[in-house]
């Protein structure tokens, strides 16, 4: 089942939209902006696992390399937890990066991506399994991800995550 959910977190990210050219300002402070430690919870929506349920601890940064970012963490099912890792810099005018060890090993490759404003929207690949994963920051402090899987000509989300920030970095407005 871990197999499945770490098959299933990985295709979360991204739609496989063909990315627009990176604009390296609005990139890099999307990235900035997720940087920090997210926690929250998840459920697999479609599929053989449907209505699994699980719990996921991220901590974010800014790739030191390249305009990008890593995700490292673990999610939890029950008493069984998973390690996750995802990892997307910029290549050009579009994004490439690996989940967990790409799809060479038991993970997904990131083959495109775009990033506005607050949201990445990432493609997916994994031998004849193409995906997308969407990022999207609701305000400061919570992001909600969505991983679909192409079935045929559409995208069908398999799981939904709402992730809340758990860090010194909060950013809510003081008034």
């Amino acid at each position: 089942m871990f197999r499945s959910l770490a098959a299933a977190l990985a295709l979360t990210s991204g739609l496989a939209a063909a990315a627009a050219p990176a604009h390296a300002g609005s990139d890099e402070a999307f990235f900035q902006s997720v940087a920090g430690r997210w926690v929250g919870p998840g459920e697999i929506v479609a599929g053989k696992y449907k209505g699994t349920k699980f719990v996921c601890d991220f901590n974010g940064a800014q790739s030191a390399r390249s305009v990008g970012m890593s995700l490292d963490g673990s999610c939890r099912v029950g008493l069984f937890s998973q390690p996750m890792r995802a990892e997307v810099v910029r290549e050009g005018g579009s994004y490439k990066g690996a989940f967990l060890d790409g799809a060479a090993g038991k993970g997904l490759d990131i083959i495109s991506g775009n990033v506005s404003d607050d949201r990445m929207v990432v493609g997916l690949d994994r031998k004849q399994l193409k995906g997308a994963m969407l990022a999207r920051l609701a305000d400061a402090d919570t992001m909600a991800i969505t991983i679909s899987v192409r079935v045929e000509e559409t995208l069908v989300p398999i799981i939904g995550m709402n992730l809340k920030r758990r860090d010194a970095r909060r950013t809510a407005s003081v008034d």
